[in-house]
């Protein structure tokens, strides 16, 4: 497995990448290998803080259980610059909405991923990632989305 480091404006982040395969990323400082892919991923991950227009075209691999794999899926569904409440995707999986919850802060592969585009129905929800909340609502201002909450 391969890591490397980025620096965002919402801190440091490590992408880890398995088989060919982006497969981790988190909020921290790890290695700094330098894939090709890695290298591709950082590009596209400083591109998108950039503008968030330029969106993520990377092998992406969710190494978890079907259901998390169902989640992060109908997440990374969801267009830029909109939002879906835990409900909304509770029915399409036919699962209860605290069940999607629990996927979307089990999220794997967040920001490339945009588990931070879910939201709960009367309000932001959580968010699992660094800084939290507030990180949530930086991502979603950064895609011009939630105008309900700015």
């Amino acid at each position: 497995m391969f890591e490397t480091t980025v620096d965002t404006p919402t801190g440091p982040m490590i992408l880890r990448e398995k088989d060919g395969a982006v497969v981790w990323a988190e909020w921290g400082v790890g290695g700094t290998d330098k894939t090709p892919l890695l290298k591709r991923a950082a590009r596209q991950l400083q591109a998108y803080f950039e503008d968030a227009e330029n969106g993520f075209d990377l092998p992406l691999r969710v190494e978890a259980s079907e259901f998390q794999q169902a989640v992060c899926a109908a997440m990374s569904a969801i267009p830029l610059g909109e939002t879906r409440t835990y409900g909304d995707l509770s029915k399409e999986l036919g699962v209860p909405a605290q069940a999607i919850g629990q996927g979307c802060g089990g999220n794997p592969i967040p920001v490339i991923i945009p588990c931070h585009r879910v939201l709960g129905a009367n309000g932001l929800g959580g968010f699992s990632g660094a800084g939290g909340v507030e990180t949530k609502v930086w991502l979603l201002k950064h895609e011009r989305a939630g105008g309900l909450l700015i």
